[in-house]
């Protein structure tokens, strides 16, 4: 999979607002030499890899105002992370949320 650009991505973008100053072939975003996989993933260290990335591309501003204008559902765009169409600071882990371990506590102590 490789993330493709378009006038339909970028806001701007068929007018030459958005195109950057200097010829950038799209072999030079680093979307495009990446692992996909590490932009949509559930771990940490790889989303990390992924806003990492971002930051050397040359268009990283343009690529968040579009991800935010068409509310991306998941993902890392522009050296952000999505959730349910807002940035957020860090993605939770998938599956079930770890028992706090205060409740446990008070459940076990209670138990005959």
């Amino acid at each position: 999979m490789s993330v493709v650009l378009s006038e339909f991505l970028i806001p701007g973008w068929a007018d030459g607002e958005g195109a950057p100053a200097s010829p950038v072939n799209g072999t030079d975003l680093p979307c495009h030499f990446a692992d996909p996989d590490i932009f949509f993933a559930d771990h940490t260290y790889q989303l990390e890899q992924a806003k990492s990335l971002c930051r050397t591309c040359p268009l990283q501003s343009r690529c968040l105002e579009g991800a935010l204008s068409r509310r991306e559902p998941c993902g890392v765009w522009g050296g952000e992370i999505f959730d349910d169409g807002r940035v957020v600071a860090a993605k939770r882990s998938p599956g079930r949320p770890k028992a706090n371990a205060a409740s446990y506590s008070r459940a076990s102590s209670s138990l005959p």
